[in-house]
């Protein structure tokens, strides 16, 4: 917890040296640093109080489940983000960025409302292409990591997107409509994960064993199940051992920040799941 901290602390150190400075800076992945870093990495050391560092780390990140893979991420700044947003599952007001794949249209819509500022897509228009999202809304770095999908019978080469949303210190992973399981190039382009949006439907994307497998493997610090869909949530818990804890929340959000991540990986199921 205390090396998340640090790293959070330096990130905003940097960021508002440049700011200071006035010069415009290209986005920068936190997790895709650490994950490549880690266990080389030499950190610069601060001579700055702990309490300096809590606070800039004890940043709230609210994440509210709205039902299938929509998920609604609300920043300390004030932006709101939708996941897997297909246009019916919708928030008290229109978020400022939308994520879509296109493996059902549940997860997706070719007709967003067009005050929504930022829409992205998680596949290309060109077949086979990358979908390539880094983008930057008030406090948040938002980019992608491309997977395949199940598509008549075969694959769809790069079809679907892991989107990564970077705010408050905080990695936070949505894997979308997962079809495989991932490649060691995926989980490097990923990096670190704090928190991670994972489909528990037991079939429709991946089995629970294969499932749980990229879960374990990506050990975050909260994991959220979504798109259940027949298995009970019993069946994807039942993949895990003591070293993961897990909850039945009577709450449709949680709020969670650096300082308050649990030291245990823990498997939050939000009301609605």
């Amino acid at each position: 917890m205390m090396l998340r901290l640090v790293i959070a602390f330096i990130s905003l150190i940097l960021a508002a040296g440049a700011a200071g400075a006035g010069e415009e800076r290209s986005p920068v992945s936190e997790c895709q640093l650490v994950a490549d870093a880690l266990p080389k990495a030499s950190f610069v050391r601060f001579d700055a109080s702990p309490s300096l560092q809590l606070a800039a780390a004890d940043r709230d990140v609210t994440i509210t489940y709205l039902g299938h893979s929509t998920f609604l991420i609300k920043t300390p700044g004030g932006i709101s983000i939708a996941t897997d947003y297909n246009g019916w599952l919708r928030s008290p007001r229109l978020p400022d960025v939308v994520t879509m794949n296109k493996a059902h249209s549940s997860h997706y819509t070719l007709a967003p409302d067009p005050a929504i500022a930022n829409v992205l897509h998680g596949w290309s228009d060109t077949p086979g292409e990358k979908a390539v999202h880094r983008v930057v809304v008030g406090d948040a770095y938002i980019r992608n990591v491309s997977t395949d999908i199940r598509s008549f019978g075969g694959f769809e080469v790069n079809g679907n997107s892991i989107f990564i949303f970077e705010v408050a210190g905080l990695c936070i992973g949505h894997l979308g409509h997962l079809h495989h399981e991932l490649t060691d190039g995926h989980f490097a382009e990923i990096g670190r994960l704090d928190v991670v949006m994972v489909p528990v439907d037991g079939g429709l994307t991946m089995g629970a064993d294969s499932m749980s497998r990229t879960v374990k493997r990506l050990r975050s610090a909260l994991v959220l199940p979504m798109h259940r869909r027949g298995p009970p949530i019993s069946d994807f818990l039942a993949m895990f051992d003591q070293s993961f804890d897990w909850k039945i929340s009577d709450n449709a959000a949680v709020t969670v920040s650096m300082a308050t991540l649990p030291q245990k990986p823990l498997i939050l199921v939000l009301k609605g799941v």
